[in-house]
C-alpha cells in the first residue's frame, strides 16, 4: 500500500523546507556549521529519547550500513547550509535535488519511468540559474548544493540498509543521528562558539531541530523502507517545488513563471511515478 509511505515523505518534505527558513534566519549571527550542529545534535537527544535504539540488537553486518548512512546524513546536513547561506532556497533545493535524481535514474528499470524521469530532469534544468541571471548566483554556493545532492544519494541508499538491517527504522534514524553529530560538531563549534548555546537562540535551535531532524527523517525513514530507491527518489522530486514555495511564503523569495513551470514538471513527474507504479514490494536483505 503506498498512501503511508508517500504521506510520510510529502510530510517530511514541508518540514524539513519551513525548517530551512528557519535556519536561514540564523545563519548570520552563528553561522551556518554551527546551525548545523544545533540541529542535528538537539534532534539527536530527541530521537535517543524517543527510539531508545539500544533495546534493540543490530546485526554485526548492518552496522557498516549505519556508520555510512549517519556521514552521509551529517555531510548532506552541512553542505546544504553551507548553500543555503550564499543561495535562495528554491535554487538549493533543485541542485540538491541531483542526488535522488541520479538514485531514480539508475533504479529504473521499466520504460515507462524514464519519461517521469524526463520531466523531472527538465524541471531541474529550468530552475537552474541559466543566461543572464547566472553572474548572480554564488559559484561556492551551487557547488555546495551540488555536494549536498551526492550525500543525498548516499542518505537514500545507505538509509534503505540501515532502517532494514536494523530490525526498526526508528532505532537505526537515531544511530544515524548520533553518528552526523559526532561528524559536524568539532566543524559547528570551531564556526559558533559560546554564541551556539545563548539563550535567544536555543528556543528557535530546538524549533529547528523538530522541523527539520527529528519529525521528517523518522518520517522519511518509513518511507523509505516501503519504497523501492526509484520510486521514493522520484517522488522526492516535489522537494524543489516545496521549497520554492516555501522561500516565497517565508523568505519573500518570488517565483518567476520559468520557475512555476519547471516546478509543475517536477510535480507531475512525481505522480506519474507513484500513480502508475505497481504495488512495490519491500526491501528485504
Amino acid at each position: 500500500m503506498l498512501a503511508l509511505p508517500v504521506a510520510a515523505a510529502l510530510l517530511a518534505m514541508c518540514c524539513i523546507q519551513a525548517g530551512a527558513s528557519v535556519a536561514k534566519g540564523l545563519f548570520p549571527v552563528i553561522g551556518p556549521v554551527a546551525v548545523t550542529t544545533l540541529r542535528l545534535g538537539f534532534a539527536t537527544l530527541m530521537m535517543l529519547g524517543i527510539w531508545r535504539p539500544w533495546r534493540t540488537p543490530v546485526r554485526r553486518e548492518n552496522r557498516r550500513f549505519i556508520l555510512a548512512y549517519g556521514i552521509a546524513l551529517g555531510c548532506m546536513n552541512a553542505s546544504f547550509y553551507a548553500a543555503l547561506s550564499r543561495i535562495p532556497l528554491g535554487v538549493a533545493v533543485a541542485l540538491e535535488f541531483t542526488g535522488p535524481l541520479g538514485v531514480a535514474l539508475l533504479a529504473s528499470r521499466r520504460s515507462s519511468d524514464y519519461l517521469w524521469v524526463v520531466l523531472a530532469i527538465a524541471g531541474v534544468l529550468l530552475l537552474l540559474p541559466m543566461g543572464a541571471g547566472t553572474a548572480r548566483l554564488d559559484s561556492i554556493g551551487v557547488a555546495f548544493a551540488l555536494a549536498a545532492g551526492l550525500f543525498w544519494a548516499g542518505y537514500i541508499v545507505f538509509g534503505q540498509r540501515a532502517g532494514a538491517g536494523a530490525g526498526a527504522s526508528g532505532p537505526a534514524v537515531a544511530y544515524g543521528s548520533l553518528i552526523a553529530t559526532a561528524i559536524v560538531a568539532p566543524f559547528g563549534v570551531a564556526q559558533g562558539g559560546g554564541a551556539m548555546f545563548a539563550t535567544t537562540i536555543l528556543p528557535a535551535a530546538l524549533a529547528l531541530a523538530l522541523l527539520s531532524s527529528a519529525i521528517p527523517y523518522s518520517l522519511e525513514m518509513i518511507s523509505m523502507t516501503r519504497l523501492p530507491a526509484k520510486t521514493f527518489g522520484v517522488l522526492m522530486s516535489a522537494e524543489p517545488g516545496i521549497g520554492a514555495i516555501a522561500g516565497l511564503l517565508l523568505l519573500k523569495e518570488r517565483l518567476s513563471m520559468t520557475q512555476v513551470i519547471a516546478i509543475v514538471l517536477i510535480v507531475v513527474a512525481s505522480v506519474g511515478i507513484v500513480v502508475t507504479h505497481e504495488s512495490p514490494p519491500r526491501l528485504s536483505d
